[in-house]
């Protein structure tokens, strides 16, 4: 399904009933609604960062749900449209945090290159809609997810930007792992811890110092 270690790894979720009802919903939806990200590209979090890979994880909630915008991955949006106000407000951060000019492209695919996962609780949504998709099976899914990046022996580094995410912080359990969590970055409220949060700096120092290469934050 996915094409990587990742579908070893879930491959018992897959075979569950509440999988196999969740596919056959979303199936239904594409054919009958206009349904994001496009219908290949709903697991491209896993396919741009490998399980090995994973050193960060941003997490989301659910897609863009406007045109053209979603690509699978949280925060992200393709390179064509506008950027939306919560990805202004992150490359703002990253601009204030490690100096990184405020960029021109929109798409964190070179994140997730990087071995950032842009991992949203859920996969899709109807246009217009958003969390349309909630409560369909897909936090099911992703909560297993994250628990088996929990596992991990390597440190990683768990970004959690608002309640939404940080309610998530409670299947974080081992010890070695680093949580780094403040307001979102949604304009509502950005002014409110996350400006000046620093997660940039702070997960690369938390890579050096146990011996990991550190994210290059450029999207350019």
């Amino acid at each position: 399904m996915i094409g990587n270690k990742w579908d070893d790894l879930l491959k018992q979720e897959f075979q569950k009933d509440y999988f196999k009802e969740l596919l056959e919903f979303i199936k239904q939806e594409y054919k009958t609604k206009t349904i994001y990200p496009k219908q290949n590209e709903v697991f491209n979090a896993f396919r741009y960062t490998n399980f090995d890979n994973v050193k960060v994880v941003i997490l989301g909630q659910d897609p863009y749900h406007g045109p053209n915008q979603a690509e699978g991955l949280s925060f992200s949006v393709s390179n064509e449209v506008l950027k939306p106000p919560s990805l202004q407000n992150i490359f703002k951060e990253l601009e204030s945090d490690i100096g990184i000019p405020f960029p021109e492209h929109n798409s964190l695919k070179p994140w997730a290159k990087e071995g950032v996962l842009l991992l949203n609780a859920v996969l899709t949504v109807e246009e217009h809609k958003p969390t349309s998709h909630k409560n369909k099976g897909w936090e099911i899914f992703t909560d297993d997810v994250i628990k088996l990046i929990n596992e991990k022996k390597e440190p990683v580094v768990f970004i959690l930007w608002g309640s939404y995410a940080r309610a998530k912080k409670t299947l974080i359990t081992n010890t070695k792992h680093l949580i780094i969590e403040s307001a979102h970055p949604s304009p509502f409220s950005a002014r409110n811890g996350f400006f000046g949060s620093k997660p940039f700096s702070k997960t690369n120092q938390f890579l050096k110092e146990n011996g990991i290469k550190e994210i290059d934050w450029r999207v350019e």
